[in-house]
Order: C-alpha cells, then sequence, then structure tokens
C-alpha cells in the first residue's frame, strides 16, 4: 500500500512533483509515480491487487484519457482523490460557477451565457443586452480550459462572437464585460490566489506578464484587501475542491469581482525557473499541505 500515487504527464510539472515527494518522505509518508510510461503497468498491478494507493494526486487525467481507467479503478477501490473529478469536472464549468457564485453572493462580471451552437444556432440576444457589455468585452467557452484557450480579450462585435462560437460548437459560451481594477499605490488590484486545503495564498497578478508577486500581510492590512480570504473560503464551499485557484479583482467602487472563478488544476511551475511561475515558497508550503492532508487521513 503506497500512501500517496502521483499521476501526472506534463513536463513541467516535474519539480512540483519532486517538491511533494520531498515533502512527503520529510513526513513519512510513502508515494508512487504514475506516468505515461507505467500507467497501463500500474492499472494491471492495482487489479492484481500487487499495488494499492491510499490517496491519490491526479494531475494527468483531464488532459489525457489514458489516465481515466486507472484513476477510476483508484477511486472505486476507496482512495481519496485530491480534487475528486466529480467536483473537476462541475468547477470548470464557467457557466455554472458564474451562476453558483451570483446566487451565493459573489460579485462576478456582467455576464450574458449562450447556448452551444450545436443545440441552437441563433445567439437571441437583445441589443439591450450587448450594449450593457460595454467595449470591448470578453469571450470565452465554458468548458475549454488551460492557459487562456479560446479566451478572446478585447472583442468589440457581434461578429466576432458568432466565429468564436463556431470553435467549441458544443459548449457554452460566456460573454463578460471587461473588469478595470483599481490602482493602489502603483499596482493593478488584480489577485491571484491559491488555496490549498484551508490555506489561502493571495498574489498580486499581473494580467499582462502572468508574474506573481506574494501579497504582503502589511499590504492586506494597509489596503484593506482581508476580504480575499472569505472569498476564497465561500468559492471552496461552492466548488468544494481541496486545491484550486482563483483571479480577483477590486474595482473603482471597492468591490471584489471574481473574474476568473476556477482554476481547478493549478499550474504550479516554479518561478525559480519560470519567470511567471508560482512563488517558491508557495509551491513548497502546498506540497507540505497535500503531504499534511495524506497524513491526516491515514490517521483517521
Amino acid at each position: 500500500m503506497f500512501d500517496l500515487g502521483i499521476a501526472w504527464n506534463w513536463e513541467y510539472d516535474r519539480d512540483f512533483v519532486h517538491a511533494v515527494e520531498h515533502a512527503c518522505a520529510a513526513a513519512h509518508i510513502s508515494t508512487y509515480r504514475i506516468e505515461p510510461h507505467n500507467v497501463d503497468e500500474t492499472l494491471k498491478h492495482i487489479h492484481s491487487g500487487k499495488i494499492a494507493f491510499h490517496s491519490l494526486l491526479d494531475r494527468a487525467s483531464d488532459a489525457d484519457e489514458t489516465f481515466v481507467p486507472l484513476t477510476r479503478f483508484i477511486v472505486k477501490s476507496g482512495a481519496y482523490i485530491i480534487n475528486h473529478f466529480d467536483n473537476i469536472d462541475r468547477a470548470k464549468d464557467k457557466a455554472t460557477m458564474h451562476l453558483e457564485f451570483i446566487a451565493n453572493g459573489l460579485n462576478a462580471p456582467y455576464t450574458l451565457i449562450i447556448s452551444p451552437f450545436s443545440t441552437k444556432k441563433e445567439i437571441g440576444l437583445s441589443l439591450s443586452e450587448l450594449a450593457r457589455l460595454g467595449r470591448p468585452f470578453i469571450i470565452k467557452p465554458a468548458n475549454t480550459t488551460g492557459g487562456g484557450i479560446g479566451v478572446v480579450l478585447g472583442a468589440e462585435t457581434l461578429k466576432q462572437v458568432i466565429e468564436e462560437r463556431l470553435h467549441h460548437k458544443n459548449d457554452k459560451y460566456l460573454l463578460q464585460e471587461t473588469v478595470t481594477p483599481v490602482n493602489l499605490d502603483g499596482r493593478d488590484a488584480w489577485f491571484r490566489v491559491l488555496f490549498a486545503f484551508g490555506e489561502i495564498f493571495p498574489c498580486w497578478w499581473n494580467v499582462t506578464t502572468h508574474v506573481y508577486t506574494p501579497l504582503a500581510r502589511e499590504e492586506e492590512n494597509n489596503f484593506h484587501l482581508e476580504e480575499l480570504h472569505a472569498i476564497m473560503k465561500k468559492i471552496h464551499s461552492i466548488c468544494r475542491l481541496d486545491f484550486f485557484s482563483s483571479e480577483i479583482a477590486l474595482n473603482a467602487e471597492n468591490k471584489f469581482i471574481v473574474v476568473d472563478y476556477v482554476n481547478e488544476i493549478c499550474d504550479m511551475r516554479l518561478k525559480s525557473s519560470h519567470a511567471d511561475g508560482v512563488p517558491d515558497s508557495i509551491v513548497h508550503a502546498i506540497a507540505q499541505l497535500i503531504a499534511r492532508d495524506v497524513a491526516q487521513r491515514i490517521r483517521v
């Protein structure tokens, strides 16, 4: 029985996987890597009873269907999966999250949700609805995620909406107003905040360079940004993920707007290796939280 299985298939996850392994080793937690080269062999060993897992960190099955039979079987065996795929499927649907956020009192950009082209070819929007979006506006598919895939910033016309909608014919689309953050002492008040097992890591986020800078506690106090923590706790109660991030902006009306709802598979490249990576201290802290969570579940 291995305490933690780590399923991964993205080359840039290597440092994060190593950090998790290091944190687990320090806590005397056994780990087992599941990679493209051994996924079939591992599934055979699980079926035969040669290998079993207490918990699973799955960072592969969302992008590689060859991992799906393995992760599904591991869950059926009784293992705990960090970010269960049922919760991931729900959380990555931006249309669902938008409605859930509004229903739970969170601020989100003014948004129009359009049915998939495959089910309804006509968009059916009124001129007043389009006008309320303002110009420019944002076009994004509801379920196509990762690195801003399919997202159009600076859209100006209905023609763009019609054309973009054809790229993912089976997906809903969101049309959103552009949120302008207030400036706080020379910085745009735009934040990417990571949540991991109850701990919250707020960072300044540069929307152009995607560079993270940890938000210091003194800055939180000086700029009255403590509400970021309460917002992330509420998002967690809605999406029910163990580990995720969200983007939150503070506008000129002093309202926090959740602009990117739930990033269910966080890019955990280290800043020491990639300019737009997550600060190393946060990566290692989250690795330790994963180890702590696995250890707590073993003791239960």
